[in-house]
């Protein structure tokens, strides 16, 4: 989900770390994760766009995409985190990016025929969801793969570099080909960075240099290694507070945002073009603080750093309660996302490298599939739930609530600085 340009000249060169280059496969690598993310962000809100304007969804309904959609996508990754952890992670990650692209191309042919259905909106986002969990898996396992231990920091800051420069252009652009060509064109678009992420990646090289997978053939080892993940999380005193901690902070301000949407593009009368560029812009601290990350941890240490910003971010979505038409509405949604952009992009970078290289080898596929269908689960959960808040209480009021309950997730934080260092791999199971 993110960009190549400029951006990628992370700490002193593009693909550059003290003088030397992280490899022509990593290169590869981070461009089809600029280009797919750009993809995304052109399609920052079709689905909600699509429903509300073509299908005529209420608020109840547009919550429902976000959250049915991704509960099945969630229930459906389950089984597939140890498939992926037993096979070579290239070409699972062309796969799911193929899977992606074939999805989503659904959407403008039979909207060409008249055809687009609500139903169609949920399975479409289902089977994203599924495919967005196992590539995050093989992807994580993947890098680990490309890179020494050391380098894992300066890649995820570049990731996240790159996400939020795509952040600042895609909306915008997005926004202005929704106004020309319907929200549809822009789903469009998000399939073709699919495929041209599926190029980039086949472009890193034979899956040859990646270390063979074990092989576990029986059914009860296959039916336990679903459990794997979360165990492995659950047993590390610094990856337990810190999952717990995610998925709710994510869950909550995901959340929220369909009511956003709702209460902006409706009550509000803002203009998608609006929307968008409420969000694009204050991307632009998403992509200093990415930048910020190492220097701030070379200064104050990486444990602090990770508690400060992840408890930093917590007080800021509770303002857009208060979000009011015109200008001045635009400007509170602005600079409340500036300064949540600002402490999330310091954070990831962190959090990321912190589950990579705390997690051993043989585990980071299953242990990424658990994170990451946990975190989709409890979003879907969550965002049904403030569904059902938005039209009982109204969307501002459930926004609100949404805001006052992540003022508590810094309590859920590692209190304690750990070792950021990889452990020894767990032994098989026979």
């Amino acid at each position: 989900m993110n960009r190549v340009a400029d951006w990628l000249c992370c700490e002193g060169g593009a693909g550059v770390r003290n003088g030397h280059r992280l490899g022509r496969r990593f290169g590869w690598l981070w461009a089809a994760y600029g280009t797919s993310a750009l993809g995304t962000w052109l399609a920052f809100g079709a689905f909600p766009f699509i429903a509300i304007e073509v299908l005529d969804a209420g608020p109840v309904q547009v919550a429902a995409l976000s959250s049915i959609g991704a509960a099945v996508g969630a229930a459906v990754a389950v089984p597939l985190g140890p498939w992926v952890e037993f096979r070579r992670k290239r070409p699972v990650l062309i796969t799911m990016d193929l899977v992606r692209c074939a999805a989503l191309l659904t959407i403008p042919a039979t909207s060409a025929l008249g055809a687009l259905t609500f139903l169609q909106l949920l399975l479409v986002t289902a089977v994203v969801a599924a495919a967005d969990i196992t590539f995050r898996a093989a992807s994580g396992a993947y890098l680990k793969t490309l890179l020494p231990a050391e380098d894992l920091l300066v890649a995820n800051a570049r990731f996240e570099s790159t996400t939020w420069t795509t952040t600042i252009v895609g909306p915008p652009l997005g926004g202005a080909l929704n106004g020309l060509l319907g929200p549809v064109a822009t789903v469009v678009a998000d399939a073709v960075s699919y495929l041209l992420s599926a190029l980039g990646i086949r472009a890193t090289g034979s899956s040859t240099h990646e270390p063979s997978p074990e092989h576990r053939e029986t059914a009860h080892t296959k039916a336990g290694d679903l459990l794997d993940g979360w165990r492995y999380i659950l047993a590390d005193p610094t990856l337990r507070p810190l999952f717990f901690n995610t998925a709710l902070f994510n869950g909550l301000v995901m959340a929220a945002s369909p009511l956003l949407a709702v209460l902006m593009l409706g009550r509000l009368g803002f203009a998608p073009w609006q929307y968008g560029l409420a969000f694009a812009v204050p991307a632009i601290g998403g992509l200093l603080g990415s930048r910020l990350t190492r220097p701030l941890v070379t200064r104050f240490g990486r444990h602090q750093v990770l508690v400060a910003a992840g408890a930093l971010r917590a007080i800021w979505p509770v303002g857009l309660a208060f979000v009011g038409p015109g200008t001045g509405g635009l400007l509170l949604v602005m600079g409340i996302e500036l300064g949540l952009i600002f402490c999330c992009a310091v954070f990831n970078p962190l959090s990321a490298t912190y589950r990579l290289q705390r997690t051993a080898n043989d585990r980071v596929a299953r242990t990424l599939s658990a994170w990451a269908v946990t975190t989709k689960a409890s979003t879907a959960l969550l965002t049904a739930a403030w569904g059902v808040l938005g039209g009982l209480l109204g969307p501002r009021t459930a926004i609100g609530l949404a805001g006052v309950l992540l003022l508590a997730t810094p309590l859920l934080l590692p209190h304690r600085a750990a070792p950021l260092s990889q452990p020894e791999p767990t032994p098989s199971r026979n």
